[in-house]
């Protein structure tokens, strides 16, 4: 028998281990990516290691676009620079538009009309090799990659490639990219390019099925895009050529609204029924130019309209954003975006995350989803005013993740939507403060703890059932709030900035990160990192009693589950009002199971409610502590 001197002494040493093991919980790493770290192209501090590199390459595509026939094809020459250490025995091609191709895995249903032959390749050429497109051995395409063997890129060599194509684009079975109606198109992932080879995978050769999302490097990008003249194109990057192929007052508001607050109406319904919006002839072509962004997109249409405002996002230089709404009248909703996408343009750049909106403008264009592009967003009309205000500042925080800062959305999808889901979260009440958000917070609550709720880091790819959408969403942005509340806003924009400043225009991975809020906050967040990001459980906290003596009151919480969350106390006092008691997920940072909230109240309490809207609880029947009289 254990003395009780003995056992107290035991149960001491015990805890002090445990508070010290907890201190210095490790981030353990899949081989794959420790290799990176070994290779000093990542480093444990957060920086990029000092071999890190990227690939890049300098596009230019010629691209006509046949409204009648839907019809896309055209040319696309890239000089493409290896920057890294290794010989490229091969090139690998993405073809997204393969998506529709007839027997292509997918993970969603194309209508029989929809399908297609696939990317047509008229020619390809990989530096003085001419490639013969129709030789299975010189090049392989299977689903959206194609793949040309018997290459030989040497390190920090440059490679010209040029490559012809076409294919038709979808009319229905609208996903990310398609006709939106007779007249109106939005076209996306329509051309070839040259997959990432990056210092973790080699080559991204991982299928775009139509769920998991897109990795491409950043590049240089000059488009010209051909339609009949009646259309008008609204596309990344600068249009350089405004005056040769949209009237002179058109072009000339354009550049008013780039300078101005206000909304001007740059196209109008009067001036759509006139015919007189663009010059006249029977084709134009549309010249844009991109620096340092992943993809390029364009949407175009003969009938809508298109409002523009501006703003300065960069009080330092005076640098202003442009924000576009390009929408068929007919939606009446859509004469509010301008306004949601201004002030969601505003928010980013000076009250969440505080970082100046990085592009020259940002267009939301009335489409048939809800989906984001480099200074492009493809969204679908809404009814409820709610539902167009968080759509909105969902679609354009992505700017900063993926697009800024080059996340591998295809297996860590985690990384850009959670990022989203927050700005959601927490831009929708800076927009309208009587909308309440708790996007997927519910939907957590419901399912966490089943054998499908793997834990956030799970790849992308191989996610099923409720985790689908809660690992790229709620989950991780629920760990990014909670983080924001420990830290507190200044301590955690630090953060946010020096992990930004480190990783934009570069390919972060899950760890990167990690480890760049550590470093950026001074703070060592692993126990959280741990428990909310690698590991399995559930979110269920209790309130287990309530003592008190005179107007001092001790409310001792219960970690019922295995998830850290913040101890959010809701006093019901007698006389009709609230009291709000609130403790930062630093109550369970030493893994301890109960933790005792001190407060303080003048007033008769007859309620204690525990939890908030964006603190899921599986189990809230205990949540509810009713004080006797």
């Amino acid at each position: 028998m254990i003395s009780n001197l003995r056992k107290t002494l035991w149960l001491a040493a015990l805890t002090l281990f445990c508070q010290l093991l907890q201190a210095q919980t490790i981030l353990v790493k899949p081989v794959n990516i420790q290799q990176a770290y070994t290779n000093g192209t990542r480093s444990d501090d957060g920086r990029p290691g000092k071999n890190y590199w990227q690939n890049t390459a300098d596009y230019h595509i010629k691209v006509s676009f046949d409204p009648q026939t839907r019809n896309v094809g055209g040319s696309v020459e890239i000089d493409y620079v290896n920057n890294s250490p290794d010989t490229l025995k091969q090139i690998v091609f993405k073809l997204y538009p393969n998506i529709y191709k007839k027997g292509a895995a997918r993970d969603k249903p194309v209508n029989p009309e929809d399908l297609t032959d696939g990317v047509q390749i008229s020619h390809l050429k990989i530096g003085s090799k001419n490639i013969d497109v129709n030789n299975h051995d010189a090049l392989t395409i299977d689903g959206t990659n194609m793949t040309v063997p018997n290459q030989q890129v040497l390190p920090h060599q440059k490679v010209h490639m040029s490559v012809g194509y076409a294919y038709n684009l979808n009319k229905g079975s609208h996903n990310r990219t398609g006709q939106v109606e007779d007249g109106s198109y939005f076209i996306a992932y329509f051309f070839p390019r040259v997959a990432v080879y990056d210092d973790i995978d080699g080559w991204n050769t991982i299928p775009y099925t139509g769920t998991a999302e897109f990795y491409n490097d950043f590049c240089h990008f000059n488009a010209e895009v051909t339609l009949p003249a009646d259309y008008v194109v609204w596309a990344t990057g600068t249009l350089t050529n405004a005056t040769e192929v949209l009237n002179k007052r058109i072009a000339d508001r354009i550049a008013l609204a780039a300078q101005q607050d206000s909304v001007t109406n740059i196209i109008t319904e009067a001036d759509v029924k006139a015919g007189d919006v663009t010059t006249k002839g029977d084709k134009h072509t549309w010249k844009f130019e991109a620096d340092s962004v992943t993809d390029f997109v364009f949407a175009t249409s003969n009938h809508y309209i298109w409002q523009a405002s501006s703003l300065v996002v960069d009080p330092q230089t005076g640098r202003r954003t442009r924000v576009d709404a390009a929408f068929n009248p007919k939606h009446k909703s859509f004469f509010n975006v301008i306004g949601y996408a201004r002030k969601t343009v505003a928010a980013m750049s000076y009250q969440f995350i505080k970082w100046p909106f990085p592009y020259e403008h940002e267009t939301v264009f009335d489409g048939l989803d809800q989906m984001e592009y480099p200074m492009m967003v493809n969204d679908n009309p809404l009814d409820i005013v709610a539902d167009d205000i968080e759509l909105t500042d969902h679609e354009i925080f992505h700017t900063m993740f993926p697009f800024y800062m080059g996340i591998n959305e295809t297996k860590y999808g985690w990384m850009d939507e959670g990022w989203a889901t927050i700005g959601e979260w927490l831009i929708t009440a800076m927009i309208d403060p009587s909308v309440t958000d708790k996007y997927g917070i519910d939907n957590y609550a419901l399912s966490a703890g089943h054998e499908d709720d793997v834990p956030i880091t799970t790849l992308t790819t191989e996610l099923g059932g409720s985790a689908e959408f809660t690992n790229p969403y709620s989950k991780p942005a629920m760990g990014y709030l909670y983080i924001k509340d420990l830290l507190g806003d200044e301590l955690f924009t630090k953060a946010m900035h020096h992990y930004i400043a480190l990783w934009h225009g570069k390919h972060p991975g899950p760890f990167d990160f990690f480890n760049c809020i550590n470093e950026g906050s001074g703070r060592n967040l692993n126990w959280f990192w741990q428990r909310w990001f690698f590991e399995r459980g559930v979110p269920d906290m209790a309130i287990s009693s309530v003592t008190h003596i005179g107007n001092q009151y001790k409310a001792t919480i219960k970690q019922v589950g295995n998830k850290p969350l913040p101890i959010h106390l809701t006093l019901n006092l007698a006389d009709g009002s609230k009291q709000i008691v609130h403790k930062d997920i630093s109550a369970w940072e030493k893994g301890n199971k109960t933790y005792v909230v001190d407060f303080t109240t003048g007033k008769k309490i007859k309620t204690i409610v525990l939890g908030d809207v964006l603190i899921p609880d599986s189990d809230p029947k205990n949540n509810t502590f009713v004080m006797k009289r």
